[in-house]
């Protein structure tokens, strides 16, 4: 069980070059994160610069049987974290990560298992970041999220991550 106050140990980089493992990842992020366990978490994948989740509905639903806002907000914010930690590991890099702003916006209810996509909101947000990184040892990048039942796109979401300087 964690404690209060006590980081958790980091999992260990992946090769150089390497990536991680998505299923070895997610069971890490449940022992550091506990709530993840609660989330529905069913699959995660990145296709380029694309990280996504597969998520059941069940464990997060609203008293009126449909998605809980809480819920899915923690989940954006949290993909979002996610990705920032996954790239910076692809670039070996053992850094600590904090959500610094975010948003949601509410489109649609979520009435079945959904997908949730997180990416760079900018073009060049990953170069920027790489550019402060090795310029000021710290830095910031913005995300966006899409949370989609089907074809129905029922919640954006925007964040600011920030990668803090080395410990």
């Amino acid at each position: 069980m964690r404690e209060v106050g006590v980081p958790h140990p980091r999992l260990p980089l992946p090769p150089a070059g390497g990536d991680d493992d998505p299923a070895a990842f997610l069971a890490w992020l449940g022992e550091a994160i506990p709530l993840v366990g609660g989330l529905g978490i069913r699959e995660m994948q990145r296709e380029g610069q694309r990280l996504s989740w597969r998520l059941a509905l069940a464990p997060n639903l609203n008293d009126k049987g449909t998605g809980f806002g809480g819920a899915l907000s923690a989940q954006t914010a949290l993909l979002g974290w996610c990705w920032t930690t996954l790239w910076l590991r692809r670039e070996g890099l053992a850094r600590d990560v904090v959500v610094a702003d975010a948003s949601q916006r509410f489109l649609a209810p979520v009435t079945s298992d959904y997908c949730l996509t997180c990416e760079p909101e900018q073009a060049d947000g990953v170069e920027r970041l790489q550019q402060r990184l090795q310029e000021r040892g710290k830095g910031r990048i913005a995300l966006v999220q899409s949370l989609w039942c089907g074809d129905t796109l029922c919640l954006t979401a925007r964040g600011d991550y920030a990668v803090l300087p080395e410990r």
